[in-house]
């Protein structure tokens, strides 16, 4: 039976520093690795490499960078650490009220530090017919109170209201995989996915309702696997 919904007490300042800080930690230890085929993708596609200047937009704790500075690349988190003649922004957007909004107005911040011509890359979910994680995600929303799951992305409404033209796009398989049901938990609430969930509705009850469902991607050796597609939008300043 589902748990009756429990509203929670706020959090004390130093019960909401180390709820980050384990957030945080499981977000780099478990859950960022999922969206790096996404990263090669796009890195691939533009060619990213020892001449690329990437300013890079809500890069968490660093991956992308790390993997764009493998390739040779010059990586900043901050527009005055520019020129810059690439901006990516992998946060994919289409889960979260108001993230095409936070999206809208970060890049008006970052675009003033690129060049003419400089190629922006802006991620969503994929289709949702495609992403299992959807189903995942809708307990997300429902305990949120806002009722989201995953939804078509509106990168070309964020392109059009950000001043970018659109030059293509792409669309990338990122399975989530982890080696048991605590990873699993743990790392989709590391994401910013869960974020109005956990401020909305008990810790513990978030918990248990996320690990109910994922019990139909449970295999049988203990690991918990979904598969998800997600999509690019490469516009050009």
């Amino acid at each position: 039976m589902t748990p009756t919904l429990v509203r929670h007490h706020r959090p004390t300042e130093s019960s909401a520093a180390a709820d980050g800080a384990s957030r945080a930690r499981d977000w780099t230890e478990i859950q960022e690795r999922m969206l790096a085929p996404l990263y090669e993708a796009v890195y691939t596609r533009l060619e990213v490499g020892p001449t690329t200047r990437m300013l890079a937009l809500g890069s968490g704790t660093g991956l992308a960078l790390r993997m764009a500075a493998a390739r040779g690349a010059r990586v900043a988190r901050a527009p005055d650490a520019g020129p810059h003649d690439l901006i990516t922004a992998f946060t994919p957007i289409g889960c979260e009220t108001g993230d095409g909004e936070e999206l809208i107005r970060a890049l008006g911040a970052a675009l003033p530090s690129v060049e003419r011509g400089s190629a922006v890359v802006l991620t969503g979910w994929g289709p949702p017919e495609r992403c299992t994680t959807e189903a995942v995600l809708r307990v997300a929303g429902r305990l949120g109170d806002d009722g989201r799951g995953p939804r078509r992305d509106d990168l070309e409404d964020v392109a059009r209201r950000s001043g970018l033209r659109p030059d293509g796009s792409g669309r990338v398989a990122c399975p989530f995989g982890y080696a048991d049901m605590d990873g699993a938990v743990r790392g989709l609430l590391s994401t910013r996915l869960f974020r109005a969930a956990v401020r909305t509705a008990d810790r513990r009850q978030v918990e248990r309702e996320l690990a109910d469902a994922l019990l139909p991607y449970r295999r049988a050796d203990g690991s918990v696997r979904m598969s998800n597609v997600f999509r690019y939008l490469i516009c050009t300043t």
